[in-house]
């Protein structure tokens, strides 16, 4: 029995270092060698831990920030205040484009047209709206019919108010010259003389109009000085009326000088009268003239 015991206690014996209790050196050993992993993961942890925080404490103070600018008062009253002046400002424009758009396409240019009833002038185009320069003074067109100066009536016609300006001699005859022609009314008095505004022909250089060459076919015509008016009347119509009734419309394209003649640049003619309407072969076959005749009473006014 003894025996046994004995041989039983070694048994046990050698079991303990199997199981070394809680505080043996191999315990302690092992405590060791696996504290480093151990405190390196709760570093890691303990040093995420904080910069997660942090990243969602940004997130929630970034949130928090838009959610109150977003439904702020301020905000809110600015946009409700903004709207409706970009509306307006807007429509503005638009209303400015359409006014700037119709005085643009209606409107006419502004011009030198300045002088109104009775107020002095040179050419035509002196005068304001539908007057006309009669006797230099701004007066009612008798053609149109206006009576914007009623109160102050243009001044009578004088037939014989415009006196020669000088006189040109071409050989052994002498010409008087003029600058002025009679006054324009709804029926002015003239003579009419047949011209050739070919090239070539009796009419000199090209028309003073276009400095061009034209078909006497066409019922065109060359006007005294005065009545060309420095080219004011230059492709404009006029209406010829004969003394056996008929009357055509033709266009001015030429003047028939009044102050210079007798050269190679007015084909040897002498200077025109002053109460010329220098026509061309179709001015007098509409008329029904015979251009054989050479000078025929006519009146005339603007078409």
């Amino acid at each position: 029995m003894l025996e046994e015991e004995e041989s039983e206690e070694p048994r046990e014996v050698q079991r303990e270092p199997q199981t070394p209790p809680h505080g043996s050196p191999s315990s302690s050993t092992g405590e060791s060698s696996s504290s480093p992993s151990s405190s390196s993961s709760t570093d890691s942890s303990s040093s995420e831990r904080p910069r997660k925080m942090r990243s969602l404490q940004e997130i929630y103070e970034f949130t928090k920030n838009f959610e109150g600018n977003e439904t702020s008062p301020s905000s809110s009253h600015a946009l409700s205040i903004s709207l409706p002046t970009l509306i307006s400002t807007m429509a503005n424009l638009m209303l400015l484009s359409l006014v700037l758009l119709f005085n643009i396409i209606f409107l006419p240019l502004p011009g030198n047209a300045i002088s109104s009833c009775n107020g002095p002038c040179q050419t035509l185009n002196d005068c304001s709206g539908q007057l006309i320069c009669i006797n230099g003074k701004c007066n009612d067109d008798p053609d149109v019919g206006t009576h914007i100066c009623q109160g102050t009536p243009p001044s009578p016609p004088s037939p014989n108010s415009c006196k020669p300006s000088g006189t040109l001699k071409c050989g052994a005859n002498s010409y008087p010259t003029y600058t002025c022609s009679p006054p324009v009314t709804s029926s002015t008095p003239a003579k009419l003389t047949n011209n050739d505004f070919s090239k070539g022909g009796d009419g000199g250089g090209p028309s003073e109009c276009d400095g061009q060459y034209h078909d006497n076919s066409k019922p065109i015509v060359a006007l005294s000085t005065g009545w060309y008016n420095g080219g004011s009347r230059c492709g404009k119509n006029i209406r010829i009326r004969a003394n056996n009734g008929r009357s055509v419309v033709a266009t001015v394209v030429d003047e028939c000088d009044s102050r210079n003649g007798c050269d190679e640049e007015h084909a040897g003619q002498p200077p025109c009268h002053n109460n010329i309407v220098d026509g061309s072969d179709g001015v007098w076959s509409a008329l029904g003239l015979d251009t054989d005749v050479g000078i025929v009473d006519i009146t005339w006014s603007m078409a």
